[in-house]
């Protein structure tokens, strides 16, 4: 079975760690979480895995190949696929051509680009959003365009960050079932970035938990939702706690 692992990774910024020594296996077909109060490292850590971020220690492997120093857009045609907490799609051209530029920079030529395009908006459930301007779509619509984009090429790793902003509780049920079939039917690895805990402990195999740069508990949903550091780590944080004991 392939991997992508994050081994021993630690980042200093001026001094300050924002991470340190975390380790982090994403295997193919598996959906991993990785949660933690604000401030706790997952952007910086997400960063690291896509090459937006060169870590002070440590080393990303994919397949047990290092990946040290390779730029993202090599990470991506490696396979190494990822959304941003931004969207970041290109506000004034339709949804389309969105995913149609993501072809072509993959190395596709510009028909079979738009046919690919064409098919992962329809395999996302978004076709309908095709000739609409990117820049005019609501915010969740804008979330599941990049997801669309991001699997153009059909990446081996999936690396969403905070995908589940600001949606109601049938879109996040959704964006779940979305989540499944993209590991489920696509065999990606999916590492799933989010504040919604009761989303991240209903739909993921495996947990990793952040707290100040440094991994305080990982395993299986039940080990995350009985542990006593992961409770201790969110208090404080309203907005999370109640997440702690839903599902979606």
């Amino acid at each position: 079975m392939s991997d992508l692992h994050a081994d021993k990774i630690s980042v200093a910024f001026a001094g300050l760690r924002a991470l340190s020594e975390v380790d982090l296996t994403v295997s193919s077909g598996q959906i991993v979480g990785l949660i933690g109060p604000n401030g706790a490292g997952k952007t910086t850590l997400v960063n690291v895995l896509t090459g937006f971020q060169t870590p002070t220690s440590g080393a990303v492997t994919l397949d047990g190949a290092r990946l040290s120093g390779l730029k993202p857009n090599l990470l991506r045609r490696r396979g190494i696929a990822r959304t941003f907490q931004g969207g970041r799609l290109f506000r004034d051209l339709p949804v389309i051509d969105n995913l149609e530029v993501t072809g072509v920079g993959l190395g596709l030529g510009r028909k079979a680009a738009i046919a690919e395009a064409e098919a992962m908006l329809n395999w996302v459930g978004i076709a309908g959003l095709a000739g609409r301007i990117a820049g005019t779509l609501p915010y969740t619509d804008e979330r599941r365009v990049a997801i669309g984009r991001a699997l153009m090429g059909r990446p081996k790793y999936i690396l969403l960050d905070e995908p589940a902003a600001g949606m109601s509780g049938q879109e996040a049920a959704d964006l779940s079932a979305l989540i499944r079939r993209i590991a489920g039917e696509m065999g990606c690895g999916v590492l799933l970035i989010e504040h919604n805990v009761g989303l991240v402990l209903n739909l993921c195999d495996h947990i990793v938990v952040l707290d100040s740069g440094a991994v305080i508990e990982t395993g299986p949903p039940e080990q995350i939702r009985n542990s006593e550091l992961v409770r201790h780590a969110y208090m404080g944080t309203a907005t999370d706690l109640p997440a702690m004991e839903g599902t979606v």
